[in-house]
């Protein structure tokens, strides 16, 4: 029984992690600081509500989803998703690291994006979740944002 649960956990572990390179969003944090120290990248982090928050799924459907926001997401930026969903699953580990990054990041609404560095320290204080216009504009802000840093 034992190994039987051993087996599907590591399902589960390998299936989420796919999941999550597929889309590109990671929802591990350190993973993301990791990885974004790896590759010298800041860190876009959304924190949302995939499958309840009417502001969060138009941004998906409207930015996110782009092929414009994902090629320059893939060279420039590491994604972090720290989801509060609904209806969804989520493991007691992400839940509870999600709760914590919401009280350290201090946030009131949803969505709320930022860039951060690889240390977790914010790279804007503007909130980038209210961002009104299409992919193209958003890559934009974003890349003024990062050449102020530079």
């Amino acid at each position: 029984m034992k190994r039987f649960l051993i087996t599907v956990a590591s399902l589960v572990a390998i299936s989420t992690a796919a999941m999550a390179a597929e889309s590109g969003w990671l929802h591990d944090y350190e993973a993301a600081k990791k990885q974004a120290k790896e590759e010298n990248k800041p860190i876009l982090i959304n924190f949302t509500g995939t499958d309840w928050c009417g502001w969060c799924i138009k941004i998906e459907k409207e930015i996110f989803s782009k092929d414009e926001f994902k090629a320059y997401a893939k060279e420039n930026l590491i994604l972090m998703e720290v989801d509060f969903p609904k209806k969804k699953e989520q493991s007691a580990e992400v839940k509870a690291q999600n709760k914590k990054l919401d009280k350290e990041f201090k946030i009131e609404g949803y969505p709320t994006i930022f860039l951060i560095d690889a240390e977790g320290k914010k790279l804007s204080e503007k909130d980038l979740g209210n961002h009104k216009g299409d992919a193209k504009s958003y890559v934009d802000l974003l890349k003024g944002l990062l050449a102020k840093k530079e």
